[in-house]
């Protein structure tokens, strides 16, 4: 049973060591410890900060992006609604020159001017299909980086857009 229970000598030893080494400890070692876990913490705290900010701003640009997007499709319906406009304006003028040509030429003459009538429309249609296909493929293929090239890029397609015309 000896080995069991300690002499007061060894027990006493054993205790001034530990003294020694927990005043060495406390004085050295445990202020670097709580010094280092609170950087880290600190560090964290940052990058949690950092990861909110980003998420505002990620949100902030989604939301530009929506209302760009809105403005794109709005622009576009406003394209349509001019070319249908134009469209209706040179239906209603070929329809005017075929009933005049119709009273002054025979039957066959007046099967000609419809023949030119269905393809000017067909033409039409081709136009308008492809200009809301490059204003489409442009919209796209262009990087939206920030705000001002945006407005730039809009203003250049509207200006393309009045050019063709």
């Amino acid at each position: 049973m000896s080995l069991f229970t300690p002499e007061f000598g060894l027990a006493f030893w054993m205790l001034v060591v530990f003294l020694i080494l927990f005043a060495v400890l406390a004085k050295f070692a445990w202020p670097a410890i709580i010094r280092s876990m609170e950087e880290r913490a600190a560090f964290i705290d940052k990058g949690i900060e950092a990861s909110r900010l980003a998420q505002e701003e990620r949100q902030k640009v989604k939301e530009e992006v929506q209302a760009l997007l809105a403005d794109a499709h709005r622009q576009q319906m406003d394209v349509l609604q001019q070319t249908e406009r134009l469209k209706r304006e040179i239906i209603a003028k070929a329809q005017k020159t075929a009933e005049d040509e119709a009273k002054r030429i025979s039957e066959s003459a007046r099967l000609a001017v419809e023949q030119a009538k269905r393809d000017a429309e067909l033409q039409l249609r081709k136009q308008v299909a492809s200009l809301s296909l490059q204003i489409a493929e442009k919209v796209i293929r262009k990087e939206l980086a920030s705000e001002n090239e945006q407005v730039k890029f809009v203003g250049k397609l509207l200006n393309e857009l009045e050019n063709k015309e």
